[in-house]
């Protein structure tokens, strides 16, 4: 004899209890994720179990009064359990629970039965909302946490936290850094960006600041002493650049230079930021472009990291290597570069101003042969002389007195 709903629901209340043991019984034997659990959450994982044995009921007396009763279930759960929890878990306790309370009516009435399909689908989408939610609210914070860290690599200032948000970021970049600075795009595209990045093995931290992009770049994986034989070669950071490029508005695009860490990025950022603010007056300038190839242009504009820049990676270390050097330098720029003609004011032979400009190359890595590097040469040779009176008399040797035979 079929019963009626009321007692139906009596008796679904009167097994709620043993329902709700037989259901940790049997998530303890199926489930290895919920045994090796602390006491803590294996007590909060049971409480949404009995949840959704309680909502169930009160569901199938008037499932039109509380439609999104489902979502109740997960009330009874502590907010950390989300992030201890995941989606395929909670499904799985979702489906457990279903299984035992199907076992236990296999014999009661077909609307009871179907009404437990029906509600374990509201359940499970139920479980969806609720992780999509969170995750939606994640990924809001992350995005807000994520411009507060580019912000203060942009500005300089530090403090004790930075260390710890960047970790809250999930940032995998070991080693050097390198800051590119470009125009935003009318649809920024983040999820391309990092599936680029992570392609180069690298990883990027994202920040808009109205219209310029500006992305700190680090290697996804640590830089070891010895590589390993047959592993893959790093990526210079100026590639990495090329291949980000596409994902950049229209206009100029500049890389600053490496340094040592994420702590030390605001370096790079201010050399990328001087650099994209004069790279319109490079008529020339790539895409992207590297910050030490506009040093001129950011000298001119008042950028006091450039003429440092140019007076101790270029003038200081021709200075202190070879007056030699440093007054053929001066020569041959001042005689647009031309060879005879420096040669003859030095009374040299020609085969010697190029092995001096070769030996020039070497100390210092600039070639002054090439058009471009030999205004960065020129800027330096300026800015020095200026910084130091007086270095002006070494500019031609003690050679000018000897005449050739």
């Amino acid at each position: 004899m079929a019963k009626t709903k009321e007692q139906t629901l009596a008796w679904l209340r009167t097994v709620s209890g043993e329902l709700a043991t037989a259901t940790l019984r049997r998530l303890d034997e199926t489930l290895p994720w919920y045994g090796d659990m602390p006491p803590g959450r294996r007590s909060a994982v049971g409480l949404v179990a009995q949840a959704g044995i309680s909502s169930f009921i009160s569901w199938y007396d008037d499932p039109k009064s509380t439609p999104w009763i489902a979502a109740d279930v997960f009330g009874a759960a502590p907010r950390e359990l989300l992030r201890s929890v995941s989606l395929q878990q909670t499904l799985q306790l979702i489906r457990v629970t279903v299984e035992v309370v199907e076992e236990r009516i296999k014999n009661g009435d077909a609307s009871l039965r179907e009404a437990i399909l029906l509600y374990s689908r509201e359940i499970a989408f139920a479980a969806a909302d609720v992780y999509a939610r969170a995750a939606e609210a994640r990924g809001l914070w992350d995005a807000r946490l994520e411009a507060l860290v580019v912000d203060s690599i942009l500005s300089g200032e530090y403090d004790d936290e930075l260390p710890s948000r960047i970790a809250a970021l999930g940032w995998h970049g070991h080693g050097e850094v390198s800051v590119l600075v470009g125009t935003t795009p009318k649809m920024l595209d983040v999820d391309q960006l990092r599936r680029t990045a992570r392609h180069m093995h690298a990883d990027v931290l994202i920040g808009v600041q109205g219209n310029r992009l500006v992305l700190v770049i680090g290697r996804a994986h640590p830089i070891a002493s010895e590589p390993e034989e047959g592993a893959a070669p790093l990526e210079p950071f100026l590639e990495i650049a090329r291949q980000l490029e596409p994902g950049f508005g229209p206009g100029h695009l500049v890389l600053g230079h490496e340094v040592a860490s994420l702590v030390e990025a605001s370096r790079s950022a201010r050399a990328a930021l001087a650099g994209f603010a004069v790279a319109r007056s490079w008529r020339n300038a790539p895409r992207p472009a590297h910050a030490d190839d506009l040093l001129p242009e950011r000298a001119l504009a008042g950028d006091p990291l450039a003429r440092a820049t140019l007076i101790n990676r270029i003038y200081r270390p021709l200075s202190d290597h070879s007056t030699e050097l440093l007054a053929t330098l001066w020569c041959y720029l001042d005689n647009g570069r031309s060879l005879e003609a420096t040669a003859r004011e030095l009374f040299v032979h020609p085969n010697t101003v190029r092995y001096r400009l070769k030996r020039i190359s070497e100390v210092i890595g600039w070639d002054a042969t090439g058009s471009r590097e030999a205004l960065i040469l020129q800027a330096a040779l300026i800015l020095g002389s200026i910084a130091e009176p007086g270095s002006n008399d070494v500019r031609i040797p003690s050679a000018r007195r000897k005449r050739p035979r």
